[in-house]
Formats: structure tokens, sequence, C-alpha cells
């Protein structure tokens, strides 16, 4: 719903040449307290207690002056002479963020660059006083501020839930803020740059992104574009040259729809890097290179023609502004980010991969799923089903096998296989250095701008929705390769490349995301609509002995979630011989082998993770039927505390217990813990549990698996001291309430 808009297009030339434009007469938003009182440290944690952080637009303290804030952080604008940004603040430390204003955006039209709004004369770019601001001028070559738009967040697609996830809502509340600007010559006057903002309720993130509109009578390029340059204070200061990887940045973590060729944050980032402000003339780094500006811009293009009436919408970013350097505690911040901006990743359904396409061996398999309380069944890969077949035969057989899996309350998903392939000369990738396909990231791939693309898209998407099947494993998304062809249908040549294939991939996802499809991706596609990549793991490791795969599958699990959600990541357990090892590395026969299949559902359920189990069938007695049933009942019961926040207690490495722990302050089950024990000989010790993120203050009952609980003082530092003894090669749990 939108809240206010304010129009200024008869001032418009009052702004050019700086006259000051009041905001006392916008009754419509209520006035923020002080901006600019001294800045103070909040006294809740979000992160236990976020229900009182609402997030808002007010009026500044000024009467040129906007805010954004959620009382975790605040944003204040000043509209005039021109719009910009004259503060960011961490109001869950006290302190600034900002220390030089920036443009809000550039863009760059018909081969030349614009600044966004902006002010300019900061005497001294270290840090920014409110007595410079006042004096701050307009750039009359920079787009111009015209007006601004009030209200909340609103979804760049749907969500359609048809499976277990958390409860959260979708688009995440908040407060949003649009400020328009116009070209500021006669070549660009019809041409609107609109820089969206969005902060959320009870979360440190700023959300941002552009939208450029082409009012003219003639088409335009845009070449290229940023949507976020922020001057933040340096994290460290050093006089000598440095690495890039030596400098400390500032705390703040960077998200974006924009993601791929990578399975986390870091290498999945295409948009966000931290650089030298050459303004900043009086930093103590010699040369001037402290890495204290952020910019986000896609690494080409995107290089795109605008036809008259045409509106462009870039990428998406969230910034996730930390109160810590604590490992722990920024993946906290960044995992809950992620859940808020992502909910569909919290829907982990318990999946079999199984291996034959035929219908005896597929209904066989599903039997056996339905039987122990599987949720969901996939042809893997190297099945025999090709999703591409457009033989009305073959879609018909397939949905009646999927008919008979979801009468069985089972839901079906397959394999397609993407860009890791090679195609022709006609339809693949071209490489621009050598105008030859080959040296994409997988060597030779297809671009999906190409004729095959557009008829694989077309396939792809017939069969999903003929079928009726509920998941896509979608191997090697689109990774970011850039073709120098210029017959390709979907685009224009190398500039715009980059842009329509990213695009594209994503469209397929939120397509899916619409229609309740679920989506395993091994690249980061989560805020464009994907599930879950890979938890991150080596594949050839599953031919190592198979006590030696259980330590590895604890270490992947550990390693994989200080970032991302435990239920946004899978793993992968195959059942029969994968990769080489022969016998000693695998499980089947699986009756043979119950102590190390127990290990692996003991260890992806009792850490909240769900694991791709891969072969012909789940179980092959009665006994191995109770053991998977067994396990299977035990996460659903568990389901809540489980899949909640992870604290990492002590990495598997072989030579002692190792564990993680599960936190939750809002519900009944406060924590719970699974402790593995990989020694030949049962072990006691003593465990520190950290429990601060439970909630509890002073003391806890700890229950030992389906023992009487136990009271126990919390120390200073809100952790307990458990005695425990694990069996020999074995595992326990404990868990956690309040008294």
């Amino acid at each position: 719903m939108k809240l206010n808009h304010f129009s200024l297009p008869l001032l418009f030339a009052l702004l050019s040449l700086g006259t000051s434009l009041s905001l006392a007469q916008n009754s419509a938003l209520p006035m923020v307290p002080k901006a600019r009182t001294p800045l103070t440290a909040t006294k809740t944690d979000w992160l236990l207690d976020a229900g009182s952080f609402t997030a808002g637009v007010f009026r500044g303290e000024a009467t040129d002056e906007i805010v954004m804030q959620n009382g975790l952080l605040r944003r204040t604008f000043k509209l005039a002479p021109n719009a910009a940004t004259i503060g960011l603040d961490n109001l869950m430390t006290g302190s600034t963020v900002l220390r030089a204003v920036q443009p809000e955006a550039t863009v760059t039209i018909d081969s030349q660059e614009f600044k966004v709004g902006g002010l300019q004369g900061q005497p001294n770019h270290a840090y920014l006083l409110p007595e410079w601001t006042v004096k701050l001028e307009n750039d009359p070559g920079a787009f111009q501020f015209v007006g601004y738009t009030a209200g909340k967040p609103e979804a760049p697609f749907i969500w359609k839930r048809k499976r277990h996830s958390a409860d959260l809502p979708w688009p995440p509340p908040g407060a949003a803020l649009a400020l328009s600007f116009r070209g500021p010559n006669e070549a660009t006057r019809g041409i609107t740059v609109t820089v969206h903002h969005e902060v959320y309720d009870g979360l440190p993130v700023w959300g941002k992104w552009l939208t450029v509109s082409n009012g003219t009578a003639r088409a335009i390029m845009l070449d290229r574009f940023t949507s976020e340059r922020l001057a933040a204070v340096e994290a460290e200061s050093a006089v000598d040259e440095r690495l890039d990887l030596a400098w400390r940045t500032p705390s703040i973590t960077v998200l974006s729809d924009y993601m791929f060729k990578g399975m986390d944050i870091v290498t999945g980032n295409q948009v966000a890097s931290w650089r030298s402000d050459p303004e900043f003339k009086t930093q103590v780094s010699y040369a001037r290179k402290t890495p204290c500006l952020l910019v986000c811009e896609p690494p080409i293009g995107p290089g795109l023609r605008l036809a008259p009436g045409e509106t462009f919408t870039s990428f998406r970013t969230w910034l996730v502004v930390h109160d810590s350097t604590d490992r722990e505690r920024q993946g906290l911040f960044i995992r809950h980010a992620h859940r808020a901006l992502a909910p569909w990743s919290t829907e982990s359904p318990v999946m079999m991969h199984v291996r034959n396409a035929d219908t005896a061996s597929f209904r066989s398999a599903v039997d056996q799923c339905a039987e122990v309380g599987f949720e969901m069944i996939i042809y893997t890969f190297g099945s025999g089903l090709n999703v591409e077949n457009e033989d009305p035969a073959t879609i018909a057989r397939v949905k009646a096998d999927v008919d008979y899996a979801h009468g069985k309350g089972i839901e079906v998903g397959a394999y397609s296989l993407f860009s890791s392939r090679r195609i022709d000369d006609d339809n693949d990738v071209i490489n621009p250095k050598t105008g030859k396909p080959g040296g994409a990231n997988f060597g030779n791939a297809p671009c999906f701008g190409s004729v095959w693309g557009t008829n694989y898209l077309r396939k792809l998407t017939h069969f999903l929705a003929q079928t009726g099947l509920d998941l896509l494993e979608h191997d090697g998304p689109y990774p970011g390769d850039i073709c120098a062809s210029t017959n390709h249908p979907g685009h224009r040549g190398e500039a715009d490349s980059q842009w329509v294939n990213w695009r594209m991939s994503a469209a397929l996802y939120t397509w899916c995301r619409e229609r309740g499809i679920y989506i395993n991706q091994p690249d980061y596609y989560f805020f464009a609509g994907g599930n879950k990549t890979a938890m991150g793991y080596r594949e050839d490791n599953w031919s190592l002995p198979r006590a030696q795969q259980l330590i590895h599958a604890r270490q992947n699990i550990f390693d994989g979630t200080w970032t991302k959600p435990q239920t946004a990541g899978w793993m992968f357990v195959p059942l029969t011989e994968y990769q080489g090892g022969g016998a000693a590395a695998t499980i089947e026969p699986l009756r043979e082998h119950l102590d190390t299949y127990e290990g692996q559902l003991a260890n992806t359920f009792g850490s909240g993770v769900q694991a791709c189990w891969r072969g012909p069938r789940l179980y092959d007695s009665d006994e191995t039927k109770a053991l998977v049933k067994k396990w299977v009942t035990w996460f659903k019961d568990r389901r809540g505390i489980l899949e909640s926040d992870i604290i990492h207690g002590r990495r598997a490495d072989g030579r002692d217990i190792d564990y993680l722990l599960h936190v939750n302050p809002h519900i009944k089950q406060r924590g719970l813990v699974v402790i593995h024990n990989p020694l030949t000989l049962p072990v006691e010790r003593k465990v520190t549990l950290p429990l601060y993120y439970t909630g509890l203050i002073n003391a806890a009952l700890v229950r030992e698996q389906n023992g009487k609980p136990k009271r126990y003082q919390l120390d200073r530092a809100f952790n307990v001291l458990v005695p425990v003894k694990v069996p020999a090669g074995g595992r326990i749990w404990l868990t956690i309430e309040a008294p």
C-alpha cells in the first residue's frame, strides 16, 4: 500500500539551481525523533527479540531531510538542492557507517556517464559533519531529484506455498522509499532513474535497486549502471602497501539476486567490491588504497537497448550491517537475512534420488518412501529420464507415475543438465577472446540466448507443466559466461549477453517459484527463487572407506552452515558405489552396514540437513526399514528446533567428539545438540553448551535423550557445562528447555 507520493515537477528547475525545499507541509510522514542526537547502542538484541524494531519512513530533523529507520539502522537523505544519502547509522552499536556523500547511483547512457543525485563540496571525506551537509552544493550535470514515493515492500514475484516451511512472511515487512530523478540536459530530459530503498522490520538489512525509464521519443542504450556507491568508514588504517586480501573491510555483507558461479556468498558475489576512494585524500594509506568505497555494479553490461516507453529494472542488493566481527554472530545475521529474503529456502523436504526411471523401479521406490516417511523422490542424474523429451507417450507415462506418487503423498522431481555440456558451434557460448566456442566456465556451454537455449526453456517448462513434477534439479545453471555471438536471437552480442542469460535463468526460477516447483541448483540463485544448493562436498570423497565418509560429511555440514541456513544446503549419500572405492566405500547391501547407514541418518537429520539419498531403494530388510523410519520420525518430531539456528560447537576431526547446537528463543524446545563419538571406545566429557541464543538467562533444563531433565545454572557468558558419556562409534542427543 502506498503511503505518500511527493511530486516536484514545477520545482525541478529550482532544485537544479540549488534552491532548498521544505518538507514541513508534508504531514503524511511523522517527524523522526532528533536524527542528529548522539548515537547510542540499542539495549535489545534483535536475534533474541526483534518485535520492537519496526521500519518506517519519517521526516528528518531538518525540513529538507527524510529518514528511513527500523531501530537497528537509520538512513538519512537530504532532498535539496539534490537528493543524496547524508547519514547511515548503525543503531546497534551507536556508530556511523557513512563518512562521505556519494551519488545515489550512476548510469551510462549512450556512452555518457551520469551521476544520479548526490551533492558536492564536502571538505574532508574522512568524516561528515552536520554543519557541512547544509552547505553541500548541487552538481547540475547529475540527474536531478523530482519526487519520492513511500510505502511498503512489494514482492518481486509470487511464492506459492505447498510444502512445509518456516512461518515467514513474503515479502518481508518493512518500509520502502523510491527517489525519482530526471535527466539534466536536453538529451536525457525524458529519462527517469528511480532509486528504490527498503528497510525491514527486525532485520539490520538495507535493500536497493534501480529502474530506468525511457520517456523520450527515441531508443537509448543503457551501457552501464552502478546501483550503490557507499563511502564507508574504513575498517582499519595502514600506511604501507598491502595485498587486497590482507585488508580488513567494513563489517557489511552484500547479498544480491545477481549471484552465480558459486555455491556460497563469497564465490557467488558478482556485483559488490570494496575499492579505494580517490576523494578520500586524508586517509592514512600513503598510496591512498584503503578499501572503504563499496561499489555495486554488474561485471559487464547490461548493454541493453531501451525502446521509447520501456523500463529497465536492475538486480537487487541487500547490505547486511553487522554489530560485531565475531564469525558466528555475523553468520547468524546473514542466515536470518537469507531466510527473510528467500523464505522458500526453509522448505526442506526429506528426499530420495531414485537411480532408475522405469515405472517398476520408480513405483517400488515411491512405496518405500511412503513407508518410512520420506516426502519427495527425484529422478536422479543418469536415471534415464529426459525432461527435454516432447514425445506425448513419454510425457503421459511420466505423468502417470507422478500421479501414483502423489497418491502416496510423495512429491516428485527430475534432473536436467544445462550449462556443463556442449551443443554445437551455432548454439554454444562464443569466447570473446577467440571468437570460437570453448573457454567458458565449464569449458563448453550453451548460450541461453541461442536458438537451442530458447527451445530448451520451452521444452523444460512444458515437461514440468504437463507431468505435474514438483521439483527441478537444475545442474549447472547459468554461471556468468560472456557470449560474443552476434547471431543468437536472445542477445545482440558480448555487451548484453551476461545480463540476458542471467535474466532468462532467473525468470525460469521465478516461473517455478510461482507454481510451487522446488528448485535444487548448484549456484547461489536463492534470491531469484531457488531453494537449495550443495552444502559443499567433494564427490570423489564418496570413494573413501565408509568411516572416513562419515567424518567428511560432518565436516562438510559444519563448514557449510556458517553463512547459509541448513535448510538451504543439500548433502549427498550414495547408497550404491559412487566414484569407485569398491565394497569398503559402499553402504549397499544396507542390512550389512547398518552402523554406517545410521551414522549418515543421524548426521543429516541431527543437523537439520537433508541429504540426497541416491540408490534403487531405502531399505532391504525389516531391520533396515525400522532404522530409516526411526530417524525420519525422530527428525519430524523435532523439526522445529532442528531447522532453527545453528551454533557451531566442535568440528569433526576423528580424534574426539564433535557437535552442532541448534537454538531458538521462541519455541518450547530452546536447544538441541547431537554429540557424535568417532572413536572405538566410549568417552566421558564435560561439554560446554553456549546458550545465549536460546534466550535463557539464569538456568536451563537439560535432558539427555528421553531421560529426566536436570537443572543447570548459566555462567556469566550464558554457558552450561554438561557431563556426557557417548558410546563408541555412536551418538547421544541433549535437549534444552526453560526451567
